[in-house]
């Protein structure tokens, strides 16, 4: 099978796999809300992990400290940028409005800034040579992808979306992640020097992203005990699969 059109179908099932996390709120309904900071802390241990393991490391191996930090630099302040533009705009869906709303499009939106880099991260990875790299940051990248659907799915609940449009949004937060991989890919192929500054653009991107939307989120409503379980929990796990896989 071609590599672009490999690419293409582990894109999309990781995306869909952003889809499986709003099936706990089908489930529990407004309950899912109080899984909300464990889930969050799973999300961002193992997004944390994978930054540093899956791509900051291997950008260090391949390129001078001061690239990966400027590849570093260039993640953040573009999810950073993102951010701030997304929170500038007073937004509704049809006749629906509000707070629930609101909360709705941030967190699609912050989601599906992020997602274009995680796709970088997949083309990357795939395209070097390190063993079992690519397919560590692919499961990395799946695995947080399911808390982050049902973060999407939480405020879409509140604010009256069907149970498929839920579903479907949080899927398409994760629709960059086909495109990103396959440009990464194409690039790095084209030009191995970008594998670093990928490396390193979606690391920086990542670790962003946790720093100012996860961990407040798991940390919110006194959620603590929760957050830290989780977070620990998705660490341990990344870390016991890059162990496994020798990453």
């Amino acid at each position: 099978m071609p590599a672009v059109v490999e690419l293409i179908f582990i894109g999309s099932a990781t995306a869909l796999a952003t889809g499986v996390g709003a099936i706990p709120v089908f489930a529990l309904g407004e309950r899912a809300a109080a899984w909300r900071p464990l889930l969050w802390g799973f999300a961002a241990g193992v997004m944390g992990v994978a930054s540093f393991a899956g791509l900051l490391l291997p950008a260090l191996d391949r390129a001078a400290p001061q690239t990966v930090l400027a590849g570093l630099v260039a993640g953040a302040a573009f999810l950073l940028g993102s951010r701030r533009l997304l929170r500038g705009r007073d937004v509704h869906i049809g006749a629906r409005r509000g707070a629930g709303v609101r909360s709705s499009i941030l967190v699609f939106g912050v989601l599906f800034v992020h997602s274009l880099p995680e796709g970088f991260a997949i083309g990357t990875a795939y395209a070097s040579n390190t063993a079992g790299l690519g397919l560590f940051v692919i499961v990395a990248i799946a695995l947080q992808n399911i808390p982050e659907g049902t973060s999407v799915a939480i405020p879409m609940q509140t604010a009256g979306f069907t149970r498929g449009q839920q579903f479907w949004a949080a899927v398409a937060t994760s629709a960059p992640q086909p495109l990103g991989a396959v440009v990464a890919y194409a690039l790095v192929e084209a030009v191995a020097g970008l594998l670093a500054v990928s490396f390193a653009f979606a690391a920086g991107a990542m670790l962003s992203l946790i720093a100012i939307e996860m961990l407040p989120q798991a940390l919110a409503r006194g959620g603590r005990d929760q957050a830290v379980a989780g977070t620990l929990g998705g660490a341990a796990l990344m870390v016991a699969l890059s162990l496994w896989l020798g990453v």
